[in-house]
């Protein structure tokens, strides 16, 4: 961004009050390759969107806030505030973002008032110490990682490129969604479907939109991942549901890193369905307890082949005789077998199999393992 002042405005279309604030109630607009600096708050009651150069805010002491009844909209920000740039309305650019000094900060009780990237809009030197501590919002058909943060802790959301132009906004909560601050809402990380062991406590993003999105969520050593899961592989977004009033599983698409630090994605969903989404862990087949014995003679006692917790997984049965021929499979089995053939190819389909000693191969889909032993059929 280049650095050449040149200011250009209608007359009588603004007041500068050292003891105040600029503000602006007419037309003011900054001319390509020009620039303007605000030392002081900036109260926009007229017309201030039509901008091609660059806004910078500054202020080595104190804070700077923006403010009135008129959104203002910057082709280049930059932000060097020690004590932070306040949003009190709708802020939005259009090309690019320096983060300087200081973050750009907005109300997190009132999620609608964020800063907006438009278009493509990029942004440059953030981190730990300079993102948008609050909702940031990105109007595109592109790729965005939302620069957001808390309690110097930056932690982006990111989200792919999308069929076309949509809206998503999205604000990182360094806090246990068990006892959030700012939403009437508690989001009990105890109350989750079955498939779900564990929620994290320690995090959580509120991420709205109404289009079908997949969403990457990132960690650090903070973030505790090593207390939710052994293995990444169990490890999943999960989202509270405005609906079922419970956590549910939106999936594990990819995952790169490692239990310290890392990113994982999600299946598709639509943001507006969740309150909030954070990590969670799938209970894992170390909870599977599988039972090695059947007598099917109707008397209420081991009639069937249990395999406990089977059910929270897409899953493949395969039984075998001890000539290895196939007697009986199932996908997605549910604890159903009784010890009666479903394969033509032993002669046997519909009848009971004879006592002895039969093998099972059990596959789980998510976790890409499968898993074998035997077992015995007695009436």
């Amino acid at each position: 961004m280049k650095k050449t002042y040149i200011l250009i405005f209608t007359f009588f279309s603004l007041i500068m009050n050292a003891q105040d604030a600029f503000h602006n109630f007419g037309n003011v607009q900054i001319h390509d390759q020009g620039a303007m600096g605000f030392h002081l708050d900036l109260q926009n009651d007229g017309m201030f969107n039509q901008n091609l150069g660059l806004a910078g805010f500054y202020n080595d002491i104190g804070s700077i806030t923006i403010f009135g009844t008129e959104i203002p909209r910057f082709f280049d920000m930059e932000v060097a505030v020690d004590n932070h740039l306040f949003l009190e309305i709708n802020t939005e650019v259009t090309n690019g973002v320096d983060y300087l000094i200081g973050d750009v900060v907005t109300p997190r009780l009132t999620p609608s008032i964020s800063l907006d990237y438009l278009d493509s809009a990029i942004y440059t030197l953030e981190d730990d110490l300079r993102n948008v501590d609050g909702y940031a919002s990105a109007t595109s058909d592109q790729s965005f990682v939302f620069p957001i943060g808390q309690d110097d802790k930056f932690r982006p959301l990111i989200t792919p490129a999308q069929p076309s132009v949509v809206r998503f906004s999205a604000a990182y909560f360094n806090e246990d969604p068990n006892f959030p601050s700012t939403f009437t809402n508690t989001f009990d990380t105890s109350i989750s479907e079955g498939i779900i062991n564990q929620v994290n406590t320690e995090e959580f993003w509120d991420f709205d939109g109404v289009d079908q999105t997949f969403v990457t969520l990132t960690w650090d050593p903070d973030s505790q991942i090593d207390n939710l899961v052994d293995d990444l592989m169990n490890l999943r977004v999960v989202g509270w549901s405005k609906t079922e009033n419970k956590w549910l599983d939106l999936g594990n698409s990819s995952i790169t890193g490692d239990l310290s630090t890392g990113t994982i994605s999600s299946i598709e969903f639509i943001p507006a369905d969740y309150e909030i989404i954070t990590f969670g862990a799938l209970i894992g087949s170390s909870g599977l307890t599988i039972y090695n014995g059947i007598s099917p003679n109707n008397d209420g006692l081991n009639d069937v082949f249990v395999i406990e917790g089977v059910e929270l997984f897409n899953n493949t049965l395969e039984i075998y005789n001890r000539w290895g021929r196939i007697v009986y499979d199932a996908e997605n089995y549910d604890n159903t077998f009784d010890g009666v053939s479903n394969k033509t190819v032993v002669g046997t389909q519909g009848e009971k199999l004879p006592v002895g000693t039969y093998f099972y191969v059990l596959k789980l889909t998510e976790e890409d393992k499968a898993y074998s032993g035997w077992i015995y059929i007695t009436y």
